[in-house]
């Protein structure tokens, strides 16, 4: 039902009349007069060369905002360059003519007739941003025959009669930020659905024009729920790329609102004219010029992404809120549903996943081509907020424009941040290439040198959790390769620690990012040896006793994620056990699983998220420029400055480490039973030996900073969470307890700040007494020196 405001709009609308544009070919002298381009007004108007293009051939008109102020462009131009057979008319000619009231089409100038625009009351609404609508909101000037017409808003004084003064030339508004040409979309009406936007054809010459009131006139629809918002100029956030994709001129994705606008990334805004979400997928495919090139060249093309707002998912009929059971990857949408049924008749199909915050709508590939988009339900929960923070309650158009940095610098979100990681991996190592068969010369798929390949691989039984079906009776332990939780014990701090006055903790940035850095790790099978040489070039798991190396009791052992020092033999991953022998100790294997078939698998995926991370840090003030002072403080300020990057950094640390922690996701579901098999192991990235490899490293390179700063310093960590470690201090900054050499740089192999992955920042700083409090309870300051739970705001 709509409301009195919508419902006086619509009658203002009739009661005003329409804003009226010259013809094409006038729009096209106009400006060629004018000595400007067409990719001049596209820059000027903040849209794209195609859509002027457009304009001045007739096959499209301007909608608000850009009606306005195309309309006052070309009345600028219009008053300086007059058309040709206007300026040949005597002084006193144009004096008598600007004396006459022009005829409601412009009847009285054919080659200049009027094409009145009619705009519907959403549209209005949108130019003007006003709740309701004055009766005279869009009063339409009186100007002589062959000049555009020039819309008034009520602000505007009325033109005195009989000579109105032309209105000075406006110059083009400068851009936020130049966007590259890029296409129009071409918008295919849905049965019973009327244009939003309706233009009446030039008058020919020599025939009066028809009154503007017998222009078929659209039904009056209600304004939507969710008003329009016009793409704000981008501030901090970058735009997109300079080099577009000919083939997805918009974009990788769309946030899609109640009103059937879609904003894309660059801040253009498309409009949908589906109403199901059969045609939604149609459009997106087939119209809508969204989607993403591959990474590599033997990988496939990204399917495209719409976001729908919650006003969206009530327009295609999908509940505003997904109830279900406890579990949240198990919501989705019943089978008998009415939307689930339309998706089935159209012949489209959904994944085994079904319709849930993630769903993917496909149909067989056709001629090598996918048909496949992605749609994300945000009132549903699509954006987890352990990972994008405060994202879902961005408005549309800020939406787009964080999701669509995620998507350009990482890859378009695909589900969780845990899934667009794992996603990454294969984006950036596919399995199969295309090579030549010798035998019949024709190109087929064969393995991609250096990847995981097509066929899943088990694990070894002690590389597996104890669920597996390969871990079934096994009773030889299993590789325990995890981060850090370590507490020292209390009797172990000196009394000069206790007097100091802070706990100061320090983090390091993504450091399971940093250890995948140049990790040679296995690719295939693998293959148990009895009394193996230890070699540190041999990605695998070892069963070796390393309880005999002696460290000093207030570091953690580097050999167990407890910190205790091991009690006999165990499985531990290559890197481990070369620290040992880092370390001087002797290292005897009694066997192993190693893997003959080795390679840098995480090295494309480390450099594409170390870019983005580093790039968006940059964005947030945070540079490798910066000193030491001038970083904290940008530390201490940076997650205020923009709250769309600050959902990209966060989502990036957690696509980090949701990747590593999906090669080895296990079984989902409450009706599991150990030995069966789940579906995440028949990915060829369930890779529980390449997890470990990577934990392994990141915790060996947290020791050996520790070892390297007690060397230096005399100074031991009170506790070590993951990639947190703290220490006591005569200080509350880190640059009161790090080591320095004599001329004030940091020492090597100890932690240096800065905002590089495997750098360090400061995490947070509390009372020393508070520190040992909580350590004579048992519990680790590390998790909470930031002033909350560490744990339960690890996407902070």
């Amino acid at each position: 039902m709509p409301t009195e405001g919508e419902l006086f709009a619509l009658v203002d609308e009739l009661l005003v009349g329409a804003p009226t544009l010259p013809p094409p070919a006038e729009r096209a002298r106009l400006r060629e007069a004018a000595g400007a381009t067409q990719a001049d007004v596209a820059r000027a108007l903040q849209t794209t060369l195609k859509t002027v293009k457009n304009w001045e051939a007739g096959r499209s008109h301007p909608r608000p905002p850009r009606l306005q102020a195309y309309i006052r462009l070309l009345d600028g131009w219009a008053a300086k360059y007059p058309a040709p057979e206007q300026s040949e008319q005597s002084e006193e000619s144009k004096q008598s003519e600007g004396s006459k009231q022009p005829t409601e089409s412009g009847a009285g100038d054919p080659e200049s007739a009027l094409v009145p625009v009619r705009v519907t009351a959403d549209l209005a609404t949108d130019a003007l941003a006003t709740d309701a609508l004055a009766a005279d909101a869009l009063a339409v000037d009186a100007l002589p025959a062959g000049r555009p017409g020039a819309i008034r808003t009520p602000e505007t004084p009325a033109p005195t009669p009989p000579a109105p003064t032309p209105p000075a030339p406006t110059p083009p508004a400068p851009a936020a930020e130049a966007v590259p040409p890029l296409p129009a979309p071409t918008v295919r009406p849905v049965p019973g659905q009327v244009p939003a936007v309706h233009a009446v054809p030039p008058v020919p010459a020599g025939r009066a024009a028809a009154p503007a009131a017998a222009t078929p006139v659209a039904p009056a629809v209600p304004a939507p729920a969710t008003p329009r918002r016009p793409a704000a100029a981008q501030k901090t956030m970058p735009s997109k790329p300079g080099a577009v994709d000919p083939r997805f001129p918009h974009g990788p994705l769309a946030v899609l609102d109640g009103d059937g606008t879609a904003y894309c990334v660059g801040g253009i805004m498309l409009d949908c004219p589906a109403t199901t979400i059969p045609q939604l997928v149609e459009w997106t495919l087939g119209e809508s010029g969204i989607g993403a090139p591959r990474l590599h060249r033997n990988g496939k093309d990204s399917d495209p992404l719409i976001v729908l707002t919650a006003a969206a998912a009530v327009r295609f009929g999908l509940p505003e809120r997904l109830q279900g059971f406890e579990a949240r990857r198990e919501l989705r949408l019943p089978d008998d549903h009415p939307v689930v049924k339309q998706v089935t008749r159209a012949k489209w199909k959904l994944t085994q996943r079904g319709f849930g915050p993630w769903a993917r709508i496909y149909r067989p590939a056709k001629a090598g081509q996918r048909q496949c988009v992605q749609l994300a339900v945000l009132s549903w929960d699509a954006l987890d907020p352990r990972a994008w923070g405060d994202a879902a309650d961005l408005g549309p158009a800020e939406l787009a424009r964080t999701l669509g940095l995620y998507a350009t610098r990482v890859i378009t979100p695909r589900g969780s941040t845990a899934v667009s990681g794992l996603e990454l991996m294969t984006a950036m190592r596919p399995p199969t290439r295309a090579v030549r068969d010798n035998a019949t010369g024709e190109w087929v798929q064969g393995h991609n040198p250096g990847s995981l390949g097509t066929r899943p691989v088990d694990p070894a039984p002690p590389e597996a959790p104890a669920e597996h079906p390969v871990a079934q009776g096994w009773n030889g332990g299993f590789l325990d390769e995890e981060a850090y939780q370590w507490v020292r014990d209390p009797k172990l701090l000196s009394d000069a620690e206790c007097l100091l006055p802070w706990a100061v903790g320090i983090d390091i940035n993504t450091a399971f990012l940093a250890a995948a850095a140049r990790l040679t790790v296995g690719l295939g099978e693998p293959v148990r040896v009895e009394r193996p040489a230890f070699d540190k070039k041999r990605p695998g798991s070892w069963f070796v006793d390393l309880s005999h190396v002696e460290l000093d009791p207030r570091l953690p052992s580097p050999f167990t994620p407890s910190g205790e020092r091991p009690e006999g033999p165990a499985w531990y991953a290559t890197t481990t056990v070369a620290y040992a022998a880092e370390l001087g100790y002797d290292v005897h294997p009694v066997e192993a699983y190693v893997r003959e078939e080795t390679g840098a698998y995480l090295d494309p995926w480390h450099d594409r998220l170390r870019d983005a991370y580093v790039a968006t840090m940059a964005d947030l003030g945070v540079h490798k420029d910066l000193d030491e002072h001038a970083f904290l403080a940008a530390m201490e300020r940076h997650k205020s400055l923009d709250a769309g990057l600050t959902a990209v950094l966060s989502a990036i640390k957690s696509t980090v480490k949701g990747g590593i922690g999906k090669l080895r996701e296990r079984p989902q579901g409450r009706h599991y039973r150990d030995g069966e098999r789940w579906p995440a192991l028949e990915r060829p990235t369930w890779r529980p030996d390449i997890r470990a490899a990577v934990i392994s490293k990141a915790r060996v390179n947290m020791h050996r900073k520790m070892l390297n700063t007690a060397k230096a310093t005399g100074r031991y960590p009170l506790a070590v969470l993951s990639d947190c470690v703290v220490y006591a201090s005569s200080g509350p900054s880190p640059l009161d307890f790090l080591p320095r050499t004599e001329d004030g740089t940091p020492v090597p192999g100890t932690f240096r700040l800065g905002p590089g992955p495997g750098l360090a920042k400061h995490e947070g700083t509390q009372d020393m007494a508070w520190a040992v409090d909580l350590m004579e309870q048992g519990h680790n300051p590390a998790r909470h020196i930031k002033g909350g739970d560490a744990v339960m705001n690890e996407g902070e």
